[in-house]
C-alpha cells in the first residue's frame, strides 16, 4: 500500500469475540500471536547469528468487562474434575471506514487461570485471561 488515509485505520471498538459460538459482548481487548520457536545454527566465518524456526507456539489475552460469571461456568466444574477446558475462539475487526475486515479462528485453545473473585470498591471489575492456543485459521483479511 503506497499510502492510506486516516480512516482507514481500523479500530478496536469494532472488535467482536465468539467463545464456542457464544458471542462475548463484554470484551474489551483481545490479542492473538504466534511466537516462532528458533534453534541457532552455528556457521563458521559467520559473524552474525543465525536461526532456523523449528516450531510455532500460539498465546492470546482476553480482557472484559465482568458483567457475568462466564468463565467460572465455563471452566470451574471442568477444573474440580481434572478436565481441561478447550474451546474455539473467533475473533472479527470490522471497521466499516477500512478497506476490509480481518477474522480469525483459534482453535485447541485453553485458558491459563480462572479468576473465581477480583474487586475493588469504587472500580468497575474486569476479567483478564491469558491462553494458549494449537492452531488458528485465517478466514478473512483486509486487502489493499
Amino acid at each position: 500500500m503506497d499510502e492510506f488515509n486516516a480512516q482507514q485505520v481500523m479500530s478496536g471498538t469494532e472488535g467482536e469475540v465468539w467463545i464456542d459460538g457464544k458471542k462475548i459482548a463484554e470484551v474489551t481487548a483481545f490479542k492473538a500471536e504466534i511466537k516462532l520457536i528458533k534453534e541457532e545454527v552455528n556457521q563458521v566465518k559467520k559473524r552474525f547469528k543465525q536461526y532456523k524456526t523449528t516450531g510455532a507456539e500460539g498465546s492470546g489475552n482476553v480482557k472484559m468487562n465482568h458483567v457475568s460469571s462466564f468463565f467460572i461456568n465455563k471452566m470451574g466444574d471442568n477444573i474440580k474434575n481434572g478436565h481441561q477446558t478447550v474451546c474455539t475462539i473467533v475473533a472479527k475487526l470490522d471497521d466499516p471506514d477500512a478497506i476490509g475486515s480481518e477474522r480469525v479462528v483459534i482453535r485447541d485453545a485453553t485458558f491459563d487461570k480462572l479468576t473465581l473473585m477480583d474487586w475493588e470498591a469504587k472500580k468497575l471489575t474486569t476479567d483478564d485471561y491469558d491462553f494458549t492456543f494449537t492452531d488458528f485459521d485465517v478466514i478473512d483479511t483486509a486487502n489493499d
